[in-house]
């Protein structure tokens, strides 16, 4: 049998095994979570009120012909018209060599060679014979608000690696994050480290991929936008990575370059800011901040956060998550903290020439109260909504502005982590994925 053959047959039996649920989920996920109400279909427990459906799920089959991939992670939701909206998610998918995991080279479907012979020109990594072993990237899921029904679902982004989160932009395009810095060799043709900007729209499209690389090579993980002042916050998920700060040239043009910074306390240089040996930063209190700016962004030995360090920038353990709520940035530590179970910090900018600060706005002291949160947004009603990555108990984990916390939803299906959290614009519906296998819910309730 042809070698191409061969991949199609094969695709199709790996892609419906992938969708087999995980029917030995951890038994922390069998715990009863306080004000949550158990779901007789064992998918998702959510509070007295709340109901849940299923919008997308693994192997599916897309409009454009092509599976639903695995590895749902970060997502944004994008009005297109009145009643219509393009949820834009990332699959968090990395290099799949050829001769290692032969069966698993196609998590497309069968449509998927003549896809890539038709639109090779917008993938970023692919070599002449129309190969490309980086199946990463996001697919998009227009959804009718109205009729409560998806549209269509197609391929939006091709031939990056590891889209971990990103962000929304001001002007509706969503930018998606490679959480790599694997270089060009061994069936790679491009480095990779890099953002990417997605066009949303109601038909099925293929947005060409084009590297930000002014907005630097580095562990990327998420996105955030500062309307005001047109700066762009990056978080690096790294134990010992930055927060940086990009200014582009151009408003709305990213491509057009910029100028990369990262962030020091103005009294503190080269601050450690996990608190694992020493609590060196406390809850509530406000540091000042300066920004150094950081050349040779495209770090061709990966040595961006080192640096930055010996500039004295400060050091966050594993950033991750980011919002932006009234110009002020929110973002997560996932592993920051005594125990390592995860910090959320608040920096806001100075205004009229005031100074810019930041602080630890919370630290978790206790897994079974928060563990590992990653993804980050804050509700209409300024409530922070946090995705747990604490393999084994994943929940949907709320803080109300005075502190107090309680849980909006449990993973019942299995140990895989929730992602890409993401309200309507009207504020009704919660958009969120289970990461594996990939399934792309819409929760409603008394918001």
């Amino acid at each position: 049998m042809h070698r191409k053959e061969f991949i199609k047959k094969f695709s199709l039996l790996t892609t419906a095994l992938a969708t087999i649920p995980n029917l030995y989920a951890d038994s922390n996920n069998k715990k009863d979570i306080p004000g949550l109400i158990k779901d007789p279909n064992g998918i998702l427990d959510l509070p007295k009120g709340f109901t849940y459906s299923i919008l997308s799920e693994e192997g599916q089959v897309m409009d454009d012909g092509l599976f639903v991939p695995p590895s749902a992670d970060g997502m944004t939701c994008i009005q297109l018209s009145k009643h219509k909206v393009v949820l834009v998610r990332n699959h968090e998918i990395g290099h799949v060599p050829m001769l290692t995991t032969f069966f698993k080279n196609n998590y497309y479907g069968p449509s998927y060679e003549k896809y890539k012979e038709k639109n090779a020109d917008k993938f970023y990594d692919i070599n002449d014979n129309n190969d490309t072993y980086c199946f990463g990237g996001t697919t998009n899921i227009v959804y009718d608000i109205k009729k409560e029904k998806v549209e269509n679902q197609y391929l939006s982004l091709a031939g990056t690696l590891i889209n971990c989160s990103g962000g929304r932009t001001p002007w509706g395009t969503w930018i998606s994050c490679e959480e790599t810095v694997q270089k060009e060799g061994e069936g790679i043709t491009q480095d990779h480290g890099y953002n990417f900007e997605v066009i949303p729209s109601l038909q099925p499209y293929l947005t060409k991929a084009i590297p930000l690389k002014n907005m630097g090579r580095f562990r990327h993980e998420g996105v955030a936008f500062d309307q005001n002042n047109s700066y762009v916050y990056q978080t690096e998920d790294r134990s010992d990575g930055l927060f940086y700060r990009f200014t582009p040239k151009v408003k709305k043009k990213l491509s057009e370059g910029g100028n990369l910074e990262v962030l020091s306390f103005k009294d503190w240089r080269g601050i450690d800011t996990s608190n694992w040996k020493k609590e060196n930063i406390k809850v509530g209190n406000r540091y000042k901040v300066r920004w150094i700016n950081i050349d040779n962004v495209n770090s061709p030995d990966d040595d961006l956060r080192y640096r930055g360090r010996n500039m004295g920038a400060a050091i966050f353990a594993r950033g991750e998550g980011i919002f932006c709520s009234n110009n002020i940035i929110y973002f997560t530590a996932t592993t920051g903290g005594e125990n390592k179970t995860g910090q959320i910090w608040r920096y806001t900018p100075g205004q009229n020439g005031s100074d810019d600060f930041i602080e630890l706005f919370y630290e978790s002291k206790d897994s079974d109260v928060l563990n590992m949160p990653d993804n980050i947004i804050i509700s209409p009603r300024g409530h922070i909504f946090l995705c747990e990555d604490g393999k084994g108990r994943d929940r949907l984990v709320c803080i109300k502005p005075n502190g107090s916390i309680y849980y909006l939803a449990n993973n019942a299906l299995n140990n895989a982590e929730f992602a890409g959290m993401t309200f309507s614009p009207d504020g009704s519906i919660l958009f969120v994925n289970i990461y594996s296998p990939t399934m792309t819910l819409a929760i409603k309730g008394p918001w």
